[in-house]
């Protein structure tokens, strides 16, 4: 552990006030898990136990291997669709392998500096990433509200209200946790009947064991997992990371993406061993932990896991009472204060160019399709690589003038601008190649002073430039080359075409 974060953890446990605002904080997480877990393992097509235990193993796992404090790791949605075909098709026990597998890719990768890629990810790809994980958060709720008992409007209305104006009174207690509090005590005591956790799945009675797959170790057995494992172990990257530098944001601290991502993997492989369905950062809970209840180190992670396995395996019975509408609630405000309702204010639309709006709404509009977090921001970032592209390429000037040198006439082009392949395409068509062969011109300069040379396809364009004035009857000579332009131009001039 970081000498800086072990630091906060001993504060953390030096301060009472602090540790009670963590071990609330991990306790309302616990309580918000259980119904999530429970329908993961629903579209993975494995037991709720399975997810139950993944969601333990993986938060108190990364609470002490992880590179971003606070931040919450259980099973998630996205990784349950990435292995759902696979159990489908060759069942637990290959499941299980390839947990453990994308594990060891996700070491791997941060081996290799996948931590780096995230500087290509654009403000308006996180906004819409943050966005479009309200809007998730907010959809998952709505089956909860439809052919249901009339009592569970108002009951979630109730909770709404408790964790909205609790906060404005004290902040002793975390909000949300008064709100499942107050609503499964009201529905217990009153006899109302509507949906509750247990509705959910069952819980499971006992401690998770070691699980070793039975899988033959060959080579067909890779081919069959390597493609689940390696999908897995992106979007779990890419969710993660994307979660660490929204965490960063909120809490004004670095995190050190690099052990995030290793430890990411060895969670995994933990999980893999205990018979869990794997996973990554969890968006929404991490968002109650540290936006809802104010958690800022590892204590409220580790203490998330122990409690989800406290409340499922010891209180079963009750954390079973809990109404779902309690914990619709919550998850509501989750997704109103996870959203960035700047971002679509009038006045920010206004003043926000187009492309960068429209990089956002791509990256919602594929999230929204096809919740999955990790193609909506593929879809987005390569949406904004297309647009800065196509905005750079405006941007290349060339002008022509004619100068008298030693009695002769020279035409000098000047291009303004970076040439690379989106702009050094209309290169080619700027020069005037039949004027520049009139008899009163006898050479022809191009001025890159105020350009630099990028890629082999302006190398190639410059190439093309210099052979059909050669046609023409007249040398080109290339002036202003910075070195670094210089050495590609000797390295690849004609050696393209």
């Amino acid at each position: 552990m970081q000498p800086l974060q072990l630091q906060s953890v001993r504060a953390t446990l030096r301060s009472p006030r602090r540790l009670k605002t963590e071990a609330l904080a991990g306790l309302v997480v616990a309580l918000a898990l259980i119904p999530e877990a429970i329908a993961f393992s629903v579209i993975a097509g494995v037991d709720p136990r399975i997810g139950l235990f993944a969601s333990f193993t993986m938060a108190v796992t990364i609470s002490f291997v992880g590179g971003r404090p606070a931040m919450i790791s259980a099973a998630t949605g996205a990784v349950a669709l990435v292995i759902a075909p696979l159990m489908r098709s060759h069942g637990l026990d290959h499941l299980i392998a390839a947990v453990i597998l994308a594990g060891v890719f996700q070491i791997l990768l941060a081996v290799l500096g996948v931590t780096r890629l995230m500087r290509f990810i654009p403000r308006s790809v996180m906004v819409g990433f943050v966005n479009a994980l309200a809007i998730l958060v907010f959809m998952a709720q709505i089956p909860e509200l439809i052919g249901v008992p009339w009592m569970v409007y108002p009951l979630v209305a109730i909770g709404l209200v408790i964790v909205v104006l609790l906060p404005r009174l004290t902040t002793a207690v975390p909000s949300p946790l008064v709100a499942i509090v107050v609503l499964t005590l009201f529905a217990v005591l009153a006899g109302v009947d509507v949906p509750t956790v247990q509705d959910k799945g069952q819980l499971p009675e006992s401690l998770p064991s070691l699980f070793f797959p039975n899988v033959p170790l060959t080579w067909e057995t890779f081919q069959v997992l390597a493609p689940f494992s390696l999908s897995m172990a992106l979007v779990g990257l890419l969710e993660s990371l994307m979660t660490a530098k929204l965490v960063d944001d909120i809490t004004d601290t670095r995190s050190n993406k690099t052990r995030e991502s290793w430890g990411q993997g060895v969670a995994n492989i933990v999980t893999g061993f205990f018979g869990g369905m794997g996973g990554c950062a969890v968006i929404g809970q991490t968002m109650i932990n540290v936006k809802g209840s104010g958690a800022r180190s590892r204590v409220s992670t580790f203490l998330a896991g122990v409690f989800l396995l406290v409340l499922v395996v010891v209180l079963g019975d009750v954390v079973g009472l809990i109404p779902m509408a309690a914990l619709v609630a919550v998850m509501i405000f989750v997704s109103a204060i996870t959203f960035d309702w700047h971002s679509i204010a009038p006045r920010t639309l206004r003043r926000m160019p187009r492309s960068e709006t429209a990089v956002m709404l791509i990256t919602v509009g594929v999230v929204s399709a096809t919740h999955n977090l990790a193609i909506g921001v593929g879809a987005g970032v390569l949406a904004a690589m297309a647009m800065f592209a196509r905005r750079v390429a405006h941007f290349v000037t060339v002008e022509r003038t004619v100068v008298e040198l030693n009695g002769q006439n020279v035409a000098t082009y000047t291009v303004d601008g970076e040439l690379f392949f989106a702009s050094s395409n209309d290169l080619y068509t700027q020069f005037e190649y039949a004027l520049d062969a009139e008899p009163d011109i006898s050479h022809v300069v191009v001025d890159l002073h105020a350009s630099h040379l990028w890629d082999a396809s302006t190398i190639a364009v410059l190439d093309a430039v210099t052979e059909k004035y050669r046609r023409h009857g007249r040398a080109v000579e290339l002036i202003g080359l910075n070195s670094a332009s210089i050495q590609m131009r000797e390295r690849l001039a004609g050696k393209l075409n």
